[in-house]
């Protein structure tokens, strides 16, 4: 696979993953929305309400935005973020409501149908259970699928990553620079490669060399 350097491409990634995570997640219950990268300083995404908040002769649909600025954490993290935005869709099609005070604030209905679809949630004073983090189950998901870093982000903050997951519309983020969980591994002289959500010793069979940690 190339490397996720441009815009074009990451936007097509994205497309790819949500299709990913709908089957896996969701039984493919969810029509795909409009995603969008932009900017969003108070966030690391959002879900439109709206169902006409991208209009085309086909119709209209609801808009799911990652922000430009946090494109450059680790996959894991930013799949953790369309996945959190995916539960507030899938919320939504079923007349559940699961924020208030402006849709910044996360109810316990969000934290049960975060953790069944792959997430860890944790408590914010200010927003509820609005942090959201992957479990086991998601990290696997990630590794099974082969999924990569995505390498271009929005000049936003002095550093270029960013940590931290899945928040709503208007919540307050840090920038923090937080570790991939997972390891990639690859073969010196096939190119074969893995990815692992820990330090390994492991070599290529076929070769007969260790693999190299990239």
């Amino acid at each position: 696979m190339k490397q996720l350097t441009s815009y074009n491409r990451v936007a097509g990634y994205l497309n790819k993953i949500f299709d990913l995570l709908n089957e896996e997640f969701f039984e493919n219950e969810l029509s795909r929305p409009t995603i969008t990268i932009q900017s969003t300083p108070r966030a690391y995404g959002h879900f439109s309400l709206r169902e006409d908040t991208w209009v085309s002769k086909l119709g209209g649909t609801h808009e799911i935005n990652i922000g430009a600025g946090t494109l450059s954490r680790p996959i894991e993290e930013v799949v953790s973020t369309l996945l959190h935005e995916m539960v507030h869709y899938y919320n939504y099609e079923r007349g559940v409501q699961d924020c208030s005070r402006g849709n910044t604030y996360h109810n316990r209905k969000f934290k049960e149908e975060a953790e069944r679809r792959g997430l860890i949630v944790e408590h914010s004073d200010k927003y509820g259970w609005s942090h959201t983090s992957p479990s086991d189950l998601l990290l696997d998901f990630v590794l099974e699928n082969d999924l990569s870093d995505i390498l271009i982000n929005r000049n936003e903050f002095s550093g270029f990553q960013m940590g931290g997951t899945g928040t709503h519309s208007g919540t307050s983020i840090t920038p923090t620079a937080k570790k991939s969980s997972s390891r990639k591994y690859i073969c010196p002289c096939c190119g074969t490669s893995i990815r692992a959500t820990k330090k390994v010793n492991i070599g290529c069979l076929d070769c007969g060399v260790p693999m190299i940690e990239c």
